[in-house]
Parts: structure tokens; C-alpha cells; sequence
């Protein structure tokens, strides 16, 4: 008998899913999308209603996934497309109908679910349903959008710019987002005040602090100094009376369970993780973990989501734990409801987590620890979004002394409410919240009435400066792209990688500030562009793309209406955009190597200084300050070991992927180093060193070398010479066929290490894990492999698929 077909996206989802569907089912993986337009051609046909062109996506592994899954469709009684239950997974579902059902009388159907819980599972499959059309046409809508900027838009800033890089719909929103808040950073001129805190004592401890709120009845403003000291001199010898008290309950509630953005701001903010690393943790634990007692199951629902919704399974259930953990005065009469944000899809829910049963601390020692971080923080916010609120008693008490009044808060929480989840902790997991630098913090304050006298301690003026509004941290440019209803939830982490990618942003204490490069293809987009790039444009787009997946706007129309406005915008930008790779501009300097004018161009890094003699002259040097104001750098000399092929001073330089130390006698000679800073912070090097040993290219001796990756061993007459010596770790290569071939250590273009062939490209044999020189002893393969992880220790496992050999040779670390 048949068996259905359940396609999924990933082998962990289908790995879950598999267990509780049971033997009549078959679950493959589709490893993301099949299918997607063409690279090397533009593939919309613009004149014939913008019909796009779909191809299989050139990748070896994707044509064999789709052999693999044409084969297991002409063989299932029916096929179950289930990938998520967003536009991206809509979209998969359509393109695997459109290459599965050709060779297929199965019938296909479409299920959706928000978690990956038996019950979810299977109450899915039991009434499963069709593909929504207008949701692939909202996706289709934004691939086309995408493609008709990409493509068109990044050879103009190829030739006109640099070549390589792009400019995309969204991206380069965030992009001017970024730039603009630089350029009010660089604008800001900070203003001098002072502030004035008094350490007061009544009739009863403690003591307390309190600030000057109001001078001569006006809002304190205490501009310099001379100010500063005219106060204290006014206050200081003077009595502090209580002239008011105010006291007042106040209470705080929940906030919402998490949503997407949320969840990514959160993790940044108490854990310091990347919006694409929060992501990566979520889809675990959504996809499935192994939990003792319980298989493989999802831990927490969708994690791609703009909806504050909850079940009603969910509400019941999590209520239930409320009121056995924490006792009924934590329980509010009637679920708390949270208003959905505008243009929030409905149909999913919030994150939460799948089942109370699982609360983080008894699954701690089962997760790695960072997916505990998240699924703690997820588990933590959802729980509390449906208790009481907290409750304080809050009191505001102004005091008199000569012109000045002074204001001491004091709060005291009387009821924990939501906050015993976090142990009373007031600033759970969010990134608003945080006090002033200035506040003075509020705490308990002594029993006070009107007309008390209070003995003054001390008197503690502080200058300050404003300070510049704050660049973009990546939690803080989520927030504000979700605020401008830029992006959707699925791709703000794709929005920030593209950005740092191209080169356009960089990292400065886990802010981003734009590069040159990115300075540059901003602005000119902004000017020759400026009527699509840019906020409220962009959001308009993003609700046009919601109302064609509601069905009520023709997909079709929204493309003309953009496209018509889009080609009258680059027609012009081909004609007037600047052509800055044939810029000059004239300096005061003259090269020092034959005192021709030196000149500023753009290349590859940025602008630097060229001799106008070129290329008889290839004198260069680099620009100094940010501003690129024509004159040139300082070069650094390396005091220590001057170059060791010709003699010559090293001098500190910057290339793509940081400064590096080279020669002066360049380009004469080639000779670099990596930089190195030691103890006492100051900037040093180590020259090659020459070994025994000839180079097998060449014949000259091969030199141990420092590179971006550490120590390598390579040839003395790089970079005439790039031969490098790759390190043998004794294994023969085992694929079949292969002649002579030795396991060697690879790395990969991050400095992940990972294991090839000796004899690449002829042999293309690679793995993550090491190879060991000793056979299975379960089913004699050759080698095995040694595999070091966090979680399981440092384990020896068999290469083949069908073996079930492995065996711990160290245990894994005890967490603290």
C-alpha cells in the first residue's frame, strides 16, 4: 500500500513531524525553496502582466532533492505540502505543487499549523486545505519588487560606483536609516548643565536623596557652572522644609507575549546575541529538540510573527499554571488581551511556548545553553502577560530651600503581580525601561509630612553634556524598522546581514555606522531616488503587499503602478548620477616618489591618494579623517624588524579586511605582515620565518607565516609564489575513486575549520568533523570521525549513514 508524502522545509521539522504521524506517512525535507527566477537574466516579462520566469535553483543538492521528491510523489497515494504558515512557506508550497504534480495523480493538499505538537500535528492533517493563491501572490508580488530594483538598479551602481555591490528596496531604507542617524551624530554640539542633589535626613531613618525640580517657580535650568555655585550659595545655608506630599497607588502591567521583533530586541538586550543568532535559536527550538520522556518535540510556536494572538488552548492552559504555581490572587478574573499592532497577521500567533509542562529549569540541562536563554525568555514573557499587575506605593514629596524646591520619589512594591515570574526583577527582559542617567533612583523614603524640617548632609553638584542621539544598535534598528512598518518579521535579520555584506555598515561597540562606501551609494540613491527610498514609500509598499494577500489589491496593478514610477527615476539616474570611479579631485600633496600632484580617487576600500603620474607612478597612500579632506595619512613605521626580503621600512596599512603591515618598497616589493598588539598595547609584528623546506611549486624555501586565521606554512616568494602546505592529519581521502589523496585541514572563508581532499577540485570530499585513522568497529568503514560539541562532550561516530555506532570519549563540561 501507498504511503503520503509530507513535504516539510527542514530534516529537523520533518525529523519531529515523522514521529507523529506514524508509518503511513513518508516525510522528506525540501531544505527552503526549490525554485526562485532565474540569476543570470532578469526573468519578468515586464510588457506581459510582469509573468515571472521560475527555474530549479542551480544547486546540485536542490536538483537532487527534487529528483528525490518527483520520484516519492509519482509513488504516494497523496502529497501534504506543509511547509510555515507565512508568505515564504505559501510560496514553497506553491512551486513544490507546480514540480511535483506533473508526475503525480496524487492529489495535493496543504496543512498548516503554528507549533509542532502531536495535537497541532494532527489536528492539522485531519482537515487540511488548498494553497492560498493570494498569499503566494503577496510573496510572488515582493520576489518581483526585489528582483526589478536588484537587477536594474545594481549595474548603475556598478558602473558608476564600484562593482560588486547592490542596492535593494528595503535595504537601502535601513541604509539611509543608518546614514541619517550618523549624520545627526556627527551634527550634535553638546550643551553644558548642571545638577543639584541634596542627601536630606528627617526625624526618622533613611536618609534620601531628592533633586532640584523648580528655581524662582520656574523648571530648573542650571546652564554652567557660575550658576551652579550661585544655587548651592543660595540653598546652602538656608532650611529644607516639606511643603507637599503626594502619595498614590500605581500600578504596572504585563506587556504582551513576544513577537518577532520583540523577541530580537530582548535577546540583544539581556543576552547580547545578533538578531540572525536569535533566529537560529528560535527555529531550534521550534523545530524540534530532544527532551527525555518526550522524543523530539517543538518547543515554542512559530517564531515569524507580527500577532500578540493567543489560542484558547493556550490561555486555558497557561491560566491553569498560574493559578496551581502562584496561587489565584495572581490570576486576573479575565485573560488579558493585548490590541494587535496595525497590519499584524492574524493568523498566526505570538511566540510562546508549546507546553507548560516544559518549564525552562527543568529542561536546562537538555538544551544548549544559549536556546535555554531564549526559550527561558519566551517562557518568562508569556506566562507573565497573563498575571495581575504589579502594584506600588509611590510617593512624590517636594521640599523648599530658598529658591529652589527639591523632588524625592519613593516607590515601594507592595504586590509583585507579573514580576514574581522574574523573582521581583522590575526591568524584566525588555530594552525600554532604563532610568535616566541623571534620575535620582527612586527607593524608601522615611515618613514625611508638610512643614517637617530636614537636616541637610550634603549638597552634590554634577556637570553633564547632552548627549547625541544614539547610533543604531541591531536590536534598536529592529524596532525602528518594525515601528516604520519596514520589512516583516522574516526579514530583518536578512536586512541587517545584506547591509554589513556589501560593506555598507560597520560595527563600532555593537553600533553601526556606515562606511565610506555605504555614505556614498546612500546619497546617491537618496538624490536620484529619493521618491522610493525612503520611509513612508516603503511602508506604503509593505501594507500594499498585506492587502494583496487579504485578497482586496490586484498584484498586478501595485507592480505597474511602481514600475512605471521606478523607470522614469532610473532613466534619469543613468543620465546625471555622479561617475565616481572617474573622478578626480586635486590635492595640495605631491608624491614622494616623483613629486608629480597627487590626486583623490575612488576604489575598491574608498577614496585614497594617487599619484596623477600613473601608471608610471603607482604611488599611493591613504586619506586622513574621516572626512576624506585631501590630506593624506600618516604612515605608521614599524619600528622593530624592518621588511626582510629587501631591507626597507614596514609601514602600517589598511586593505579589506583591516590594517596590515607592509612594505614601503612596495610595489618593488610585496612583502606583508599581520599586525599584532602586545602587552603593553603597542603595535608589532613578526617577520616569516624561513624553514628547511623547499616549496614543491617553485623550488624556494617555504617561510611560517601569520595570516588573518593564525600560523600557516607557505611559500617565501609569495605572492609570485602562493603556495600554501596543508596540513596532513594522517587519514587517507576515502572517497571511492580518488588516487593518492590525503585528508587535509581546510578553512572556510569565516575561519570555520573543516577537512578535504589533498587532491581539490579533482576530489571534492569534505566534512565539518575530523576523520580518525581507525576502521567502525560496527560496520569496518575505514575511519570514523571525531565530532566536539557543547552539549554531548566529544563524541566518535561513524560516517555512514546507516551505522549506528557512537561513543562519548569526553563528557561534556558541567554547566554552572
Amino acid at each position: 500500500m501507498s504511503k503520503a508524502l509530507v513535504i516539510v522545509e527542514s530534516p529537523a521539522k520533518a525529523k519531529t513531524i515523522n514521529k507523529f504521524l506514524g508509518k503511513d506517512f513518508v516525510v522528506k525535507a525540501s531544505l527552503g525553496h526549490l525554485r526562485d527566477l532565474p540569476k543570470t537574466k532578469l526573468g519578468v516579462d515586464e510588457d506581459n502582466g510582469f509573468t515571472p520566469t521560475y527555474v530549479v535553483v542551480a544547486d546540485k543538492k536542490k536538483k537532487a532533492i527534487v529528483a528525490e521528491l518527483q520520484k516519492a510523489a509519482s509513488k504516494a497515494s497523496a502529497v501534504f505540502l506543509a511547509p510555515d504558515a507565512d508568505r515564504e512557506g505559501e510560496a514553497i508550497s506553491f512551486h513544490l505543487k507546480e514540480l511535483l504534480s506533473q508526475g503525480s495523480d496524487a492529489p495535493f493538499h496543504r496543512v498548516r499549523f503554528n507549533e509542532i505538537t502531536k495535537k497541532a500535528i494532527l489536528a492539522a492533517f485531519a482537515s487540511p486545505s488548498e494553497i492560498d493563491e493570494d498569499r503566494v501572490n503577496a510573496q510572488q508580488t515582493r520576489r518581483i519588487l526585489d528582483r526589478l530594483v536588484g537587477y536594474k538598479l545594481s549595474p548603475l551602481l556598478w558602473e558608476k560606483i564600484r562593482r560588486g555591490i547592490s542596492a535593494g528596496r528595503v535595504q537601502s531604507v535601513a541604509l539611509r536609516m543608518i546614514t541619517e542617524r550618523e549624520r545627526e551624530v556627527l551634527a550634535f554640539k553638546a550643551e553644558e548643565y548642571w545638577s543639584l542633589t541634596a542627601t536630606l535626613e528627617g526625624d526618622n531613618p533613611p536618609p534620601f536623596l531628592a533633586k532640584v525640580a523648580r528655581i524662582d517657580g520656574k523648571k530648573a535650568s542650571i546652564p554652567d557652572q557660575k550658576a551652579s555655585d550661585k544655587l548651592v550659595k543660595a540653598v546652602k545655608g538656608g532650611s529644607f522644609a516639606v511643603t507637599k506630599v503626594t502619595a498614590k497607588k500605581k500600578t504596572r502591567k504585563p506587556v504582551p507575549p513576544f513577537i518577532t521583533s520583540q523577541l530580537q530586541q530582548a535577546a540583544a538586550s539581556r543576552h547580547g546575541f545578533a538578531v540572525k543568532r536569535t533566529m537560529m535559536l528560535a527555529q531550534h527550538l521550534y523545530e524540534g529538540m530532544e527532551i527525555k520522556g518526550h522524543g523530539s518535540v517543538g518547543l515554542i510556536t512559530y517564531m515569524r510573527t507580527d500577532s500578540t494572538r493567543i489560542s484558547d488552548d493556550a490561555l486555558e492552559a497557561v491560566r491553569a499554571h498560574i493559578g496551581e504555581t502562584y496561587g489565584d490572587k495572581y490570576l486576573p478574573a479575565k485573560p488579558n488581551v493585548y490590541k494587535a499592532r496595525k497590519g499584524a497577521q492574524e493568523s498566526h500567533e505570538a511566540i510562546r511556548p508549546t507546553s507548560l509542562d516544559l518549564p525552562p529549569d527543568a529542561i536546562k540541562d537538555q538544551l544548549k545553553a544559549d536556546e535555554w536563554k531564549v526559550y527561558n525568555l519566551i517562557w518568562k514573557r508569556f506566562v507573565a502577560s497573563q498575571m495581575t499587575p504589579a502594584i506600588f506605593d509611590t510617593t512624590s514629596v517636594d521640599i523648599e530651600a530658598g529658591p529652589a524646591i527639591f523632588r524625592a520619589n519613593g516607590s515601594v512594591l507592595k504586590f509583585p503581580g507579573f514580576l514574581e515570574v522574574y523573582g521581583g526583577n522590575l526591568n524584566p527582559d525588555t530594552i525600554e525601561g532604563d532610568d535616566d542617567a541623571d534620575q535620582v533612583k527612586e527607593g524608601v523614603l522615611p515618613p514625611l509630612a508638610e512643614g517637617d524640617q530636614l537636616k541637610m548632609n550634603k549638597l552634590d553638584p554634577k556637570q553633564h553634556f547632552t548627549q547625541p542621539p544614539p547610533r543604531y544598535s541591531e536590536a534598536t534598528l529592529v524596532k525602528a524598522l518594525e515601528e516604520n512598518g519596514i520589512g516583516r518579521p522574516s526579514t530583518y535579520a536578512s536586512i541587517i546581514q545584506t547591509l554589513a555584506t556589501r560593506e555598507y555598515v560597520e560595527k563600532e561597540q555593537k553600533t553601526f555606522r556606515p562606511t565610506e562606501l555605504g555614505t556614498m551609494v546612500c546619497e546617491q540613491l537618496v538624490e536620484h531616488f529619493g521618491d522610493l527610498i525612503n520611509v513612508d514609500y516603503t511602508a506604503s509598499m509593505e501594507e500594499e503587499l498585506d492587502r494583496i494577500e487579504e485578497g482586496t489589491r490586484d498584484w498586478v496593478k501595485a507592480l505597474t503602478e511602481f514600475n512605471k514610477k521606478f523607470n522614469k527615476d532610473l532613466k534619469l539616474a543613468k543620465k546625471n548620477m555622479k561617475d565616481f570611479k572617474r573622478m578626480e579631485e586635486a590635492t595640495d600633496e605631491t608624491c614622494s616618489k616623483c613629486s608629480k600632484p597627487m590626486i583623490i580617487r575612488w576604489g575598491r576600500f574608498g577614496k585614497f591618494m594617487a599619484c596623477s603620474g600613473y601608471p608610471e607612478c603607482k604611488n599611493t597612500q591613504e586619506i586622513d579623517g574621516e572626512d576624506g579632506d585631501g590630506k593624506a595619512a600618516e604612515e605608521t613605521p614599524v619600528v622593530e624588524d624592518p621588511c626582510e626580503k629587501c631591507g626597507k621600512e614596514m609601514i602600517i596599512k589598511r586593505g579589506r579586511f583591516g590594517k596590515f603591515i607592509a612594505c614601503t618598497g612596495y610595489p618593488d616589493c610585496k612583502n606583508t605582515r599581520k599586525i599584532m598588539v602586545n602587552a603593553e598595547g603597542k603595535v608589532t609584528s613578526t617577520p616569516d620565518k624561513l624553514l628547511d623546506e623547499t616549496c614543491p611549486k617553485c623550488g624556494k624555501q617555504l617561510a611560517q607565516k601569520n595570516g588573518r586565521f593564525g600560523e600557516y606554512v607557505g611559500c617565501s616568494d609569495y605572492p609570485d609564489c602562493k603556495y600554501i602546505k596543508l596540513k596532513e592529519i594522517g587519514v587517507p581521502c576515502p572517497k571511492e575513486g580518488c588516487k593518492g589523496g590525503q585528508v587535509v585541514e581546510r578553512r572556510s572563508r569565516r575561519g570555520r575549520t573543516f577537512y578535504g581532499c589533498s587532491n581539490y577540485p579533482d576530489c571534492d570530499f569534505v566534512a565539518w568533523n575530523k576523520p580518525l585513522p581507525q576502521p567502525c568497529p560496527q560496520c569496518k568503514s575505514p575511519y570514523i570521525m571525531e565530532k566536539i560539541t557543547k552539549r554531548w562532550g566529544t563524541q566518535h561516530i561513524c560516517p555512514s549513514e546507516e551505522c549506528e555506532f557512537k561513543e562519548t570519549v569526553v563528557a561534556p563540561e558541567a554547566k554552572k
